[in-house]
């Protein structure tokens, strides 16, 4: 017990002891593998931290450094508590950058709380044993420190030395207690050193995991990835330092300092691509980042035509993204609209969203854009400012579309009435526009049938066009009595669905039931055989734990690999027939998939996502911290593991790291080319090309 008489030391011990213990218990509960070799790195994060707050705690005395050494440890548990707690609810750890959103969607705490996982709180169990140390057994080695003191005087036989006072012993207790301090500072010093090291050694690494320790310490753009390799703590603790000093860090690539044009084989289905101004802009460009981001997209393979190409030629089309929709709504004797479009038109059976922080937000940008948004913040709202001459409306604008999207609610999460316009939107019509009745209050949400109704108005002049519509009725709070919750209640009395489910379902209903007026009002305007309907979801509904919907409705087991994000994508039209395809998709393939079925001359390269009715197509589908999925398994990306459905049909691990590579290139180009405004500055440099060389002649 002698070690802990030196204050400095024991705070230490015990507070390391404490955060390492909430790491297992936190690695256990977020699925995230406790015997993995990250596990030395996040060793070493709790000894830098709890040797300088010991060194802290120190300052203020023995019972004021235990009460500051106990908070210490709480403060952490419980943003570990709170990180596990949204990883949870969102399927995705969460970043400070997000600090101003998350003041926006407070009304969410309700559902928050009703979903919250009690177990978690076993990870404060070591802060409960730390005060009971500090209660039970600390006063106990004072005790046994001062009577070791007097033991030490009383050995002399000078009765002078005997009477030794406690300024003598308070005096070596000072000096030790600075020695101590100033130790753990240089300690924690040479572990930091340590550290970095290790951030860089080739050893820390999985040649299947592709990303470099350093690069995902320097970016955190990953938040999944991120807190597996270096723990919530040290997650946490760079996340800090990044928000209050950001860093524009970019990675060395090959893609540098030259591009190669991919050979294309020629045949009937060949793309002609017209690149001679862009070739001539890349030559000319001496900015890094451009000239990165030209060599690469440049180098990219400009995939062929296909049997589908222009089948839906001068078609209108409308776009819906379902707020909250899985597959629950699959269902012809409850949602008859969404059935029938389901099987008279293309569905794919394994398409998943792309879940990640700012879900709906994120998949909305991805989708028009085909881009991987960024993982640690809202991109839509973070860049709403750049323009996207590539976006999925811009090319039907080209192509002398009126353009269009409607919303019924406001911008308080999203700045839809900016970045829609940026996004290639004519107009931009919100629920003020649209003069659509609606509430403040939290989870009331306004009508879809509504909603429908204002868009028939529109669609009723119009010759041709292209719309994008985001209904929001669908979504949460499922746990409250609301009025489209509550609607349709009466169909789903019988059932023994819990009453969450039954309010998700009865705002289903209203959905469906606009999906209905739609058609309807579609086929009385003369438009419904002229025109095309594409429906997805931005996210599964998270107002709904994965137990109920494993319960009522799945066929697979949604906490499996990423089956919980599996959600409907529908492109129907009078003129197709009904056909279920088993490709595996995200919302990230949608905008070269539509641009070839209506014969939109588009750049393939453009794109991170690719035509999934293209020949060759990888048929797989990529979520946002960089995991997959296909025919052959599941790659976790957060574990560096691949799980194969079957052990005779598998990847060998220098095909994982190729595949890793590429999707890992493809994300990281998404995102510098978001924040550098990547196709505004294209669009710009090639018409500038275009006036000097103009005016050259």
């Amino acid at each position: 017990m002698r070690i802990f008489y030196n204050n400095v030391f024991k705070n230490y011990f015990l507070l390391m002891l404490s955060l390492f213990a909430s790491e297992v218990i936190f690695r256990y509960f977020t699925g995230i593998n406790i015997i993995d070799i990250s596990m030395g790195r996040v060793f070493l994060t709790v000894n830098i931290i709890a040797l300088l707050l010991s060194a802290i705690s120190s300052l203020f005395g023995r019972i004021a450094g235990n009460i500051l050494t106990l908070l210490f440890s709480l403060a952490f548990q419980f943003y570990m508590i709170l990180e596990a707690s949204l990883y949870n609810y969102l399927g995705t750890f969460v970043s400070f950058k997000m600090t101003g959103f998350y003041s926006v969607v407070r009304e969410y705490l309700a559902d928050f709380i009703g979903h919250f996982n009690y177990m978690y709180l076993l990870i404060a169990v070591p802060s409960a044993a730390l005060l009971f140390f500090y209660v039970f057994i600390d006063f106990r080695i004072k005790v046994l420190q001062r009577n070791d003191e007097i033991d030490f005087a009383d050995k002399f036989d000078s009765e002078e030395r005997k009477k030794l006072d406690d300024q003598i012993f308070a005096r070596r207790r000072k000096h030790m207690m600075i020695n101590s301090k100033i130790n753990a500072v240089v300690i924690a010093g040479i572990l930091c050193g340590v550290y970095y090291f290790l951030l860089t050694a080739p050893f820390m690494a999985s040649n299947v995991r592709v990303s470099k320790d350093i690069d995902i310490f320097n970016s955190l753009t990953n938040p999944n990835v991120a807190v597996a390799r270096l723990g919530a703590i040290g997650y946490g603790i760079d996340d800090l330092r990044l928000k209050i000093m950001p860093k524009n860090k970019v990675l060395k690539t090959e893609y540098d300092e030259k591009y190669t044009i991919a050979d294309q084989v020629n045949s009937d289905y060949i793309r002609h691509v017209d690149d001679y101004v862009w070739k001539k802009v890349a030559d000319g460009e001496k900015q890094s980042i451009y000239k990165t981001l030209n060599n690469y997209y440049l180098s990219k393979v400009i995939t062929d035509r296909n049997d589908f190409s222009d089948i839906f030629r001068d078609k209108n089309v409308i776009f819906i993204q379902m707020s909250s929709v899985n597959n629950i709504i699959l269902n012809e004797e409850y949602y008859p609209n969404l059935y029938k479009l389901y099987t008279d038109g293309w569905s794919w059976s394994n398409n998943y969203s792309s879940r990640s922080i700012c879900s709906t937000g994120n998949n909305e940008l991805s989708a028009m854009t085909s881009l991987y948004t960024f993982g640690d913040e809202c991109t839509i709202n973070r860049y709403a400012n750049n323009t996207y001459p590539e976006s999925l409306l811009n090319l039907f604008k080209e192509n002398q579309y009126t353009t269009s999207s409607f919303h019924n609610y406001t911008d308080t999460f999203y700045k839809r009435s900016v970045i829609h316009e940026k996004l290639g939107s004519d107009k931009y019509y919100g629920v003020q526009d649209l003069a659509i009745p609606y509430s403040n209050q939290y989870s009331e949400w306004p009508s879809d049938v509504t909603l429908m109704e204002k868009v028939l108005a529109f669609t009723k002049d119009e010759k041709r066009f292209a719309t994008w519509i985001i209904p929001v009725s669908t979504s949460m709070s499922y746990l409250e009595s609301t009025v489209i919750g509550d609607k349709n209640l009466d169909l789903f009395m019988s059932t023994n669905y819990n009453t969450s489910l039954k309010r998700y379902m009865s705002k289903l209903k209203e959905l469906d039931d606009a999906l209905g007026v739609l058609i309807e009002g579609l086929k009385n305007q003369g438009k419904l055989d002229n025109t095309v309907l594409v429906l997805y979801s931005d996210h599964y509904p998270y107002g709904l734990d994965k137990s109920t919907i494993n319960k009522y409705f799945a066929d697979e087991d949604v906490t499996k690999n990423r089956e919980i994000d599996k959600v409907p994508f529908i492109i129907y039209s009078t003129s197709i027939q009904g056909h279920v395809y088993e490709e595996y998709t995200t919302v990230m393939n949608l905008t070269p998939t539509v641009a070839n079925l209506f014969g939109i001359n588009y750049d393939p390269r453009l794109y991170a996502g690719t035509d999934i009715l293209t020949k060759g197509y990888e048929n797989r589908a990529i979520f946002a911290d960089g995991s997959w999925q296909d025919s052959k398994g599941y790659y976790d990306a957060i574990n560096g593991q691949f799980k194969c459905f079957s052990p005779n049909n598998t990847y060998t691990n220098d095909e994982l790291e190729e595949i890793n590579k590429e999707i890992n290139e493809r994300i990281y180009m998404s995102n510098l080319s978001i924040k550098s405004n990547y196709f505004s500055y294209l669009e710009k440099a090639k018409e500038e090309y275009k006036v000097k060389d103009l005016n050259n002649d």
